[in-house]
Order: structure tokens, then sequence, then C-alpha cells
């Protein structure tokens, strides 16, 4: 009997009989983080990082949650679990799992690069490394962020000099956060859609290095507003930006490396930012794992399972619902 299955409510551990970010509702759920596609309603107990239970309620209502630190192991029927930093966004972990000497780590999504804000991501030795593959091809690489926040923020001073509102559609939660942290604050005012508003609040409850934000009030803009930068989630409907204009509209996504993404996702500039590895990170974690074999999930993951195989590895694609940031591209591109 294999440690952890695949089953069609997700991810399984039949011996600690709970599930990891199932897609369906079970008894007990360890999750990685509060994203969506990982975090969903009805399950009766969550099991997460102390910093992503505030963030789970926040976004799923009354629930029963418990929350453990970094490295604070527990046990399930014997199992030996643990979380441990995955640097994606705030509250996230990679979960490992002992049992009978056997480790297996689920590394839900994760980073390497240091943010400034969310925990960084830690390697952890295991036997067996589930991962994600969302840019698992040679040209996602990303350049240094601090490149990316310096051309942001000269984006900004540029149209607040020509009279228009910046407008940055980004995840409300993880990615709107990582760019507040970093944003040269003497330009303008800094705007945020309540969705975003809700989570700076939850998020800065625990982490109070996440500077301070406007609430954006539609029948309240402030006097200075052509200098200011708003905060939007994807998909926002125009009419919440109308009386804004003119404003210039930038997507920040891992997504804009792609050529022509920027006239997909409807905006004017694009910023190459994002959450999850690119493809040296990806190689860089699972080589530092020193696991025996590889399981590669949501994204492109056939190429890189074939990549690894060349390499001499033990890998195998795991078929599962998390879908996260390439699933949200699609719908997007489609409906924008």
């Amino acid at each position: 009997m294999a440690l952890i299955e695949v089953t069609k409510k997700g991810l399984y551990c039949p011996q600690a009989d709970l599930f990891i970010d199932p897609w369906r509702a079970v008894p007990k759920a360890l999750i990685t983080h509060a994203h969506s596609d990982h975090a969903r309603s009805g399950n009766g107990l969550y099991l997460a990082h102390e910093h992503c239970v505030p963030i789970l309620k926040s976004r799923l209502g009354r629930i029963q949650a418990q929350g453990y630190g970094y490295g604070m192991p527990f046990s399930c029927n014997g199992v030996r679990i643990s979380f441990h930093p995955a640097g994606h966004v705030p509250g996230s972990a990679q979960i490992r799992l002992e049992w009978k000497g056997e480790v297996w780590v689920v590394s839900g999504d994760y980073k390497l690069e240091d943010d400034g804000l969310t925990t960084p991501y830690e390697p952890v030795k295991c036997h067996h490394f589930i991962t994600e593959s969302t840019f698992a091809l040679p040209i996602y690489r990303w350049r240094p962020q601090q490149q990316i926040f310096d051309e942001m923020n000269h984006w900004w001073a540029m149209n607040a000099a020509e009279g228009r509102t910046s407008v940055i559609m980004a995840y409300s939660l993880g990615k709107a956060q990582r760019i507040l942290k970093h944003l040269n604050r003497q330009i303008g005012p800094v705007l945020v859609h309540p969705a975003v508003e809700e989570m700076n609040s939850v998020v800065r409850s625990m982490l109070p290095a996440l500077p301070e934000t406007i609430p954006w009030q539609i029948n309240q803009l402030p006097g200075d507003h052509r200098k200011a930068l708003l905060f939007v989630p994807p998909g926002a409907a125009d009419s919440w930006l109308e009386p804004f204009r003119p404003y210039s509209v930038a997507f920040v996504s891992g997504w804009m490396n792609l050529r022509g993404a920027g006239k997909r996702f409807a905006s004017d500039r694009g910023f190459v930012l994002s959450d999850h590895a690119d493809w040296p990170g990806l190689l860089e974690a699972i080589e530092a794992t020193e696991a025996e074999r590889i399981y590669v999930t949501h994204g492109y993951t056939a190429s890189l399972v074939r990549w690894l195989k060349e390499q001499g590895r033990e890998a195998f694609p795991l078929k599962t619902l998390y879908d996260g940031e390439a699933e949200a591209a699609a719908g997007w591109m489609q409906n924008l």
C-alpha cells in the first residue's frame, strides 16, 4: 500500500485516513494553501499552517480548522505529519508525511525566490516528491523580482505624470500583497478592490510588514486619483473602472512571458511575475529533495516527466484537479 494514493476525492493517505487538498468534501483535509483550487468548502476539519487558517476562514466562512507552525510535527494513526515553507503565498506549505521510515512530500505550489513577505521556501528531503509543473518549460525563466518592481514603479510614475490612473490586475491573495510590499508609495495613493482589501487585512494581522492601503469606495474617489495605483482581481468588470478614466491596465502573471499575452488578457502592459517556480526553480527544488521518485501534477506534466526520465530519474505524471494559474489564465482569456 502506497502512503499516498489518488482517489476520486483527491490525494489520500490511507494509513492516516485523511486527504490532501481534496477537490470534494471529506471528513479531514490537509491544506497546502488557501487558493481556491487547493482549499474547497465542505470539509469537516481543515489542518493547515497557522497563517493559512485565518485566510481559510475568511474565504470559506465558518469552518473547523487547526493550525500548526512550520516544522511542528503531529501524528495521525502513526503517520508523522508536518508543514514546511513553500514560499508560494502567505501561509503556504509543503506537507511532509512519514510512516515506517518512508517519507513523502506534497509540495502544493511553490516558488524559490524570497518575496520579502512570505516565509521563504525550504527544501525537504524525501523518498517521494509530488511537484507542481505550472511553468515547466525551458522558456519560463524569471528575471530577478526587483527588476520587475522597478519597472512597475516607473510605469506607475509615468502614468501619474500624464494624468492616468494605473490599474494592476493581480490575484487578491499572494500576488497583490507581494507587489504592495515593494511599491514606491511616494508616487501616489494605493487603492484596492474590496476583495483585495479583505485579503490584505487578514494577511496584515499576521504579517504587519504589509503596508496599509486605501479600500476602494466607488463613490468616494480621492482627489488625486489620477496619480493612484488601483489593485483589482483579474476579470473585474469594466463598470468598476469607469470612474477612473483615463486609466492604463497592467496584468501581472508568469503568463505575460508569452508573446501576445497582453492582448489576450486585455491589458496595456504586462509584467512577468509569478508566485510559481520557473523551469530552473522546479529543477533545483526537485534536485534538493534527493527524492527517488517524482510525481508531476498540474501544468506541463509531460515535458517535466520526459526531461526527468532523460536524466535517469524515476518520474511519473499524476492527474489531479489542481488547475491553478493555468486554468484561471485560460478562463480569463476567454472572458476578457
